[in-house]
């Protein structure tokens, strides 16, 4: 049964329309995945839900009743929960973990006189405890992993009694056995009859909670799939408007070892092993979140040392005591988490994408600006980061767009080796796409280190893959008819399976 339709829904800004007739049913009891690019409007289409923005036109009725919220508190008090991709939108991290769940208790007249400490703990205790959500409600929010802060984003929406829960990208930060508490959860509140909207892009997440899958772009759904097995490939095609089987990928052959690590030893008790890198492959890392990629990273770009172990880069011996060393070299990072590795929030898009190579656009003291912006409008276009100009301030651009800046920065100069730690993280299938394209066709320039979290990611971009577990490589792979049991097997650090027909190779 649908809780909440949705019909024929536009909203404008200015002359641009984001949403050009949607018409969506949130079904209870179900998680609905919606699919789309940056700029399809899911974000609008939520911020209409959300009492946010009011609709330009068309309906939304929520168990049977006309829905037109004129506030966010409106639609929270008419059932509509929604928990943001920014988690401290959804808790005050400076507070306790009772007090954020009770934070709409509080807010009620004469709270005051009777929720008190031991009392509020109690029902706090009794909310967690209902969501099974093993903590100590004394605890500072501040002190929680993220996993455990969207957790208790999610059981304080629910103690609102919603008829929908929205969630926005909740597992783009998260690991892999973290996301998998929050799907715990997320069961919990199906099988009590919420109707779920569950936005993301990761298509384990999608294959793990989906029962519906959308797919919407242009500010129009293109697809919906609800036959099961759910078909991920065509809901991908809806929303890209490009089918996955284009994408095919023919592995580069290699050329002259670039770095060779021997002996490399990550940690007191992993196993040494040894590691080549050639000039025009692609090598894709995966393993767990622990296994121990960002260490190798690490190592690689001078913030750490090993263990043990020798490495040569260009039949030189390579052992940089500083990231600037490493530079030097010509061995480039783009980091993990561009919120706090990579984005500078007051610099605009050009002084972005060239901060680490000023010099190189300098004449002695002089900044040369005009060098700076012609670098940057090549990256523009290269990667088809969408903006009005290259002063543009990087806040006022999309999560994918940030992101392409982000790996543009160290693709715009000549790099050795590039090592780009989970490019994709939190960018939506087109603008991983479009990265993943720049990085194989600048690929014959150096040798690239690509580690990632997604099987999937690594399948798209790779002409061998590698899986770390433990700190250290378990398995190489050339990336052709590609067995993905045996290197799930081996990400998970189990035997590979015996080989069968029906065996699902790529």
């Amino acid at each position: 049964m649908a809780v909440c339709e949705i019909r024929h829904l536009t909203k404008d800004f200015g002359p641009n329309r984001v949403l050009r007739g949607v018409d969506l049913d949130l079904v209870a009891g179900a998680v609905t995945v919606l699919m789309g690019a940056n700029g399809a409007g899911k974000s609008t289409l939520v911020k209409v839900l959300s009492g946010i923005h009011a609709a330009g036109g068309g309906t939304v009725t929520l168990d049977g009743a006309p829905f037109a919220p004129q506030s966010p508190s409106a639609a929270m008090r008419a059932g509509i929960a929604t928990v943001h991709q920014s988690i401290d939108d959804g808790v005050i991290p400076d507070l306790d973990v009772a007090s954020n769940l009770m934070l709409d208790r509080m807010a009620e007249p004469g709270a005051a006189l009777w929720l008190r400490g031991r009392r509020m703990r109690a029902e706090a205790r009794a909310i967690a405890d209902t969501m099974q959500l093993d903590l100590d409600v004394s605890r500072p929010v501040r002190d929680l992993t993220l996993a455990e802060r969207q957790l208790i984003a999610i059981a304080r929406a629910m103690t609102r009694e919603p008829k929908v829960l929205i969630l926005d990208e909740p597992t783009s930060s998260l690991s892999a056995r973290e996301a998998e508490r929050l799907f715990a959860l997320i069961d919990r509140v199906r099988d009590q009859g919420v109707a779920i909207l569950y936005i993301s892009h990761r298509m384990s997440d999608i294959r793990r909670i989906a029962d519906r899958i959308v797919a919407m772009r242009d500010g129009v759904i293109t697809g919906t799939f609800t036959e099961k097995p759910l078909d991920t490939e065509g809901a991908v095609t809806a929303m890209l408007g490009v089918s996955m089987t284009d994408l095919d990928l023919e592995p580069a052959t290699p050329g002259a070892p670039v770095l060779t690590a021997t002996g490399l030893r990550l940690a007191p008790d992993a196993a040494p092993f040894d590691l080549t890198l050639a000039k025009g492959e692609v090598v894709a890392v995966v393993g767990l979140v622990g296994s121990g990629k960002s260490r190798l990273a690490s190592v690689l770009y001078g913030l750490e040392r090993p263990d043990a172990g020798e490495i040569v880069l260009n039949d030189t011996p390579y052992a940089p005591e500083s990231t600037a060393e490493a530079i030097r070299s010509g061995v480039f990072l783009c980091a993990r988490d561009r919120a706090s590795n990579g984005v500078v929030p007051d610099f605009d898009i050009t002084r972005n994408l060239t901060l680490p190579f000023t010099a190189r656009h300098s004449t002695g003291w002089m900044l040369r600006r005009r060098s700076e912006l012609a670098a940057t409008r090549d990256m523009i276009d290269r990667l088809g980061i969408v903006c009005q100009g290259p002063r543009d301030a990087i806040l006022s651009l999309s999560g994918g767009n940030q992101q392409k800046v982000m790996v543009g920065r160290w693709l715009s100069q000549v790099s050795e080796v590039l090592i780009l730690d989970e490019p994709f993280q939190g960018v939506d299938i087109r603008a991983r796409r479009d990265i993943g394209a720049h990085i194989r066709e600048t690929a014959p320039e150096r040798a690239t280190l690509v580690l990632v979290a997604e099987l999937d990611e690594a399948v798209e971009i790779a002409d061998r893959i590698l899986v770390l577990h433990d700190f250290t490589i378990v398995a190489d792979y050339r990336n052709e008819g590609l067995d993905l049991g045996a290197v799930l097997a081996a990400v998970s650090g189990r035997p590979a399976p015996e080989a069968a027909e029906g065996t699902h190779t790529v």
